[in-house]
């Protein structure tokens, strides 16, 4: 027979197997028990975390001869033959690569029939989010209404691509990724059963690359016991995978810990000359500085290290930081990560987070040894409460003299300039290229549909945009502004609540666009500094009022850009609906 991967001859083949999801197995085991299975599921989460095994597992679980059972036999013929992937009555649809709405009204034909020798018909859609819009539709009242014999199992990777519609006709089970020590072991299981020695260093590095998918890590254990001899040791694991030693990241840290910039350049040109990528040394280093806080935290967290092993040098390292110099570190390689999503120039980033991670220790060092004992105090805070002593001084005073109360003019504040507690920078570059390839038809056709998305929303949701309006858009992407800088950043680092965004919009307009975010002020800026580096005023007054249509084809995006939209998108909506005699706005 020919040789198998791990991730296919270990796949599990009951719920007593399956690695984590604890959730998930207990609800299904319940519900077969108690012969309360419902006709629709939805397993979504990352990839290789056990969706299509479970689906597989609960199918056997509903047609086992011994039924109902909480753990399929495995033994009868029924388990034997969906195991093996021939039993007539489980279907899995692969939907990547049958999307289109014939083979979706295939199934529906054949669903009515009764099941061949089993107790249920079970269909499991693979990447479901993959079908069709016309698709989606055909499944929609078979997916509600299927006949009493008929189970659907849906799983997908990107459950917001789906329509809420189809969400709502199933029970939705949300697999998350799975924790570093059930990985290990599971791959501990495997080599004892292949009877091949390790290091368990080794499993930990392997753990950690596959960044909680199952498969992930089975792909990569394959490959590294094809790589090894007699032994998995950890440089081999290191080697296969592209990680980076620990003792590398020790160097590294201490010479941050000496300010020693050039061995720290050094280092790290001297890792990515090896073939890393700056994104996974980022990722890494940020993983490496979690385990120190650790070990300065408890002895007792040994078990939750990922890439330190629990020696006295590491422990060692870890007493000479400060762990805020350690929360500082791993704030600059966290927004460092965000900004490197966005650009080719990912090493120029990371060195660029290494000199300033230098630099905030250095500073650090010059703040401890001015004064052992002091603590740092934020500068603002420290200047408000000097100002709130020098009030209950003066006012002391004003008391035992016997003198009126009044309000003196150190009490004022509003003159002070507003700080900005939100670090959030918008994307420039791709809002210019909105602005570049802007047209009216487009930024009209986010604005119609902009109160109908609104709607569809949560109200939590909602009130993130009851302050935002779009302002510009191209074919790909539009700019929503917003008049409270927090909302801007809360809105444009949830990816989630983007996508789903998009997928609203595109639902109502038939085009995929890209929500890009912008405070009021910085758009401001960004359009008057487009507008002069594009000459767009001087091209706006020279066009000839004749010929005011070739004039919009040229420059689409002149009357847009030259004038501040202040109309409402609700009340243009409701303009439509009733007309403009019926609207009257009233200002709180």
């Amino acid at each position: 027979m020919t040789y198998q991967a791990f991730y296919r001859v270990y796949r599990p083949q009951s719920f007593r197997e399956m690695s984590g999801q604890t959730h998930v197995k207990r609800t299904l085991q319940n519900a077969l028990l108690a012969n309360k299975t419902t006709h629709a599921y939805l397993f979504s989460g990352p990839r290789g975390t056990g969706k299509t095994s479970t689906a597989k597992i609960f199918a056997k679980a509903l047609n086992c001869e011994k039924a109902p059972t909480n753990e399929p036999c495995n033994e009868c013929a029924t388990c034997l033959s969906i195991t093996e992937g021939s039993h007539p009555d489980v279907i899995e649809f692969d939907a990547a690569s049958n999307s289109r709405v014939e083979e979706m009204r295939d199934i529906i034909e054949k669903v009515r029939f009764a099941p061949a020798n089993a107790r249920f018909k079970v269909y499991i859609i693979d990447e479901v989010h993959m079908l069709s819009t016309s698709a989606f539709n055909a499944l929609l009242k078979t997916l509600e209404e299927p006949p009493s014999h008929a189970v659907f199992i849906l799983a997908t990777t990107e459950p917001h691509k789906l329509p809420a519609t189809i969400i709502s006709r199933c029970q939705r089970f949300d697999f998350k990724r799975l924790s570093s020590n059930d990985i290990l072991e599971r791959m501990k299981i495997i080599l004892e059963d292949i009877d091949l020695s390790f290091e368990e260093q080794a499993l930990k590095v392997i753990a950690q690359a596959a960044a909680g998918g199952m498969r992930d890590a089975l792909s990569l254990l394959d490959q590294v016991v094809s790589f090894s001899d007699a032994q998995v040791t950890l440089e081999d694991a290191l080697l296969v995978t592209g990680s980076v030693s620990q003792d590398v990241f020790y160097d590294l840290t201490f010479a941050l810990k000496e300010k020693d910039i050039a061995k720290v350049l050094s280092l790290m040109e001297g890792l990515i000359a090896d073939g890393k990528e700056p994104t996974r040394l980022a990722e890494d280093l940020i993983t490496f500085f979690r385990d120190l806080l650790l070990l300065q935290t408890s002895r007792e967290l040994d078990e939750l290290l990922e890439l330190i092993a629990p020696e006295e040098k590491f422990i060692e390292l870890a007493s000479m930081f400060n762990a805020d110099i350690l929360y500082g570190y791993i704030d600059i390689l966290s927004k460092t990560q965000q900004e490197m999503r966005y650009s080719h120039h990912t090493k120029i980033y990371l060195e660029t987070a290494l000199l300033k991670m230098t630099q905030n220790a250095r500073a650090e060092g010059v703040v401890q040894h001015s004064n052992a004992n002091s603590v740092a105090v934020d500068p603002l805070m420290a200047e408000k409460i000097t100002t709130l002593e020098r009030m209950v001084h003066q006012l002391t005073q004003q008391l035992q003299n016997g003198a009126q109360v009044t309000n003196t003019p150190q009490t004022k504040e509003s003159s002070r300039p507003r700080v900005k507690s939100q670090n959030y920078n918008p994307p420039v570059g791709r809002i210019k290229e909105v602005l570049k390839g802007a047209t009216k038809q487009d930024i009209q056709k986010v604005k119609g549909a902009w109160a109908q998305v609104l709607g569809q929303l949560q109200k939590s949701q909602a009130a993130l945009l009851a302050e935002a309006e779009p302002v510009a858009a191209s074919s790909s992407a539009f700019v929503v502004k917003f008049k409270y800088d927090i909302h801007c950043k809360m809105v444009a680092e949830n990816t989630d609540f983007t996508a789903m965004f998009s997928q609203y919009l595109y639902q109502l307009t038939d085009s995929k666009y890209d929500l890009l975010c912008i405070p009021d002020e910085e758009w401001f800026k960004l359009r008057e500094e487009f507008i002069k580096e594009n000459h767009l005023a001087d091209k706006k007054e020279s066009t000839d009022h004749d010929d005011e249509v070739a004039a919009q084809t040229e420059q689409p995006f002149i009357e847009e850009i030259n004038e501040v939209s202040t109309e409402d998108p609700l009340v243009s909506e409701a303009e439509k609906l009733f007309g403009k005699d019926f609207v009257e706005v009233v200002e709180d």
